[in-house]
């Protein structure tokens, strides 16, 4: 089976066509292309994404993404040769569709009847979770692609494409003797989560954030500590900047690990938060040391919480294997010491953690999800009724 995924639940526009083939048990990937265009550059003056910048920058994008993953150049209006026009009837539901994104109608009336049907069995599309805005943007492109090409659509959980990013390869790999249960944490600017999963399509969320995301808490200590955005990566870069110093002795500071010892499976972050923002207005004006020793002890407060957390649900659970995933997955630290966690409390488990490349939000992921998805309940059986849901639980 051919896959072409679309992923936009929230500022990276995403396609990607895989081939897929097997069983649950046993199953074989190749990556034909895997395109991302990401918005960092324009959300950064706010900070964060912006919801209604992020649909609009979909809307311009899509289409040129989707060239790009078929390997194609856009051709220009002088160069338009109908492969595959639009019948009367296809264009009023097109119309409909597309109604509220007029500069992505525009382009797909031009653009998608010049294109031959590419040689693909089915469409996946992320419905969420996510920025809603964002995900019908992808939702709609779907739907008018599948009337255009009829093809199948699949709906897509963004956080299943996060689970099994953990797996993938740089084109070929596969996924077999998979073993349950498996315990993934979810850690992103929008998630932090610990889902176990007892058998394909059996999950149970045991564990939540109970105010901020991790990553959003990274991205908000940054802002105090005036660093650009996205956060992660700086609060990051200063942390190990810290740890590197030659002259570096214990740091002075100490902030709390909320929730560390609570008996569930949940986490806090914005008491941590808070705590780094009454810590920059008494020392007043930052050092560039200052700052290094802030992001350190913010970032290690962190990863404390996280790592014992998932330790004692893989635990009590009897994890076979413990999956990382998420934006936040790239973080070096947290990668290394959960790592280090599960060799030394769990001799029984592996670990499983995406390569970099793949921790971000991308479309390749989604097709693999999806196949899944297909492999437990076939293709979304009327898909012009996909909506997006922003809350979408797994």
């Amino acid at each position: 089976m051919k896959i072409l995924a679309i992923e936009t639940s929230c500022d990276e526009t995403a396609i990607s066509i895989i081939e897929a083939d097997g069983s649950f048990n046993d199953a074989k990937f190749k990556i034909l292309s895997n395109v991302v265009h990401s918005q960092v550059a324009e959300h950064a003056p706010y900070g964060g994404v912006f919801p209604a910048l992020a649909k609009r920058e979909h809307s311009k994008n899509l289409t040129q993404v989707l060239f790009k993953a078929l390997g194609l150049d856009l051709v220009s209006k002088s160069q338009v040769i109908l492969a595959n026009p639009i019948s009367n009837d296809k264009l009023k539901e097109i119309e409909k569709i597309l109604d509220r994104e007029p500069e992505l109608l525009e382009q797909f009336l031009e653009l998608i009847p010049t294109l031959e049907i590419p040689d693909i069995d089915a469409i996946a599309v992320t419905h969420g979770p996510g920025l809603e805005p964002a995900l019908w943007v992808g939702i709609n492109f779907a739907k008018a692609l599948s009337i255009v090409w009829n093809k199948p659509v699949i709906a897509t959980n963004h956080m299943l494409g996060h689970v099994f990013s953990a797996f993938m390869d740089e084109q070929e790999f596969s996924i077999s003797d998979i073993q349950f249960p498996m315990l993934t944490l979810l850690v992103s600017g929008g998630h932090t989560e610990l889902i176990l999963m007892k058998d394909f399509g059996t999950y149970e969320k045991i564990g939540q954030t109970r105010d901020d995301a991790v990553g959003e808490a990274f991205d908000k200590v940054a802002r105090l500590l005036e660093l650009p955005y996205p956060g992660g990566p700086e609060i990051s870069r200063l942390a190990e900047k810290f740890d590197s110093s030659e002259s570096q002795q214990a740091p002075k500071l100490e902030f709390p690990r909320p929730m560390l010892h609570s008996k569930d499976f949940d986490f806090s972050f914005s008491g941590l938060k808070t705590s780094v923002l009454y810590t920059v207005k008494k020392i007043g004006k930052l050092t560039q040391a200052d700052k290094e020793e802030i992001a350190h002890e913010f970032q290690q407060a962190a990863i404390d919480v996280l790592v014992k957390k998932t330790i004692q649900a893989a635990q009590k659970y009897g994890a076979k294997i413990v999956i990382l995933g998420g934006g936040v997955a790239a973080n070096n630290k947290l990668r290394k010491q959960l790592t280090e966690a599960v060799e030394k409390n769990l001799p029984n488990s592996i670990i499983q953690i995406p390569d970099i490349k793949f921790t971000g939000d991308n479309a390749a992921m989604i097709a693999i999800a999806a196949y899944f998805t297909y492999l437990k309940s076939g293709f979304t059986k009327e898909p012009l009724k996909i909506e997006a849901d922003g809350n979408l639980s797994l």
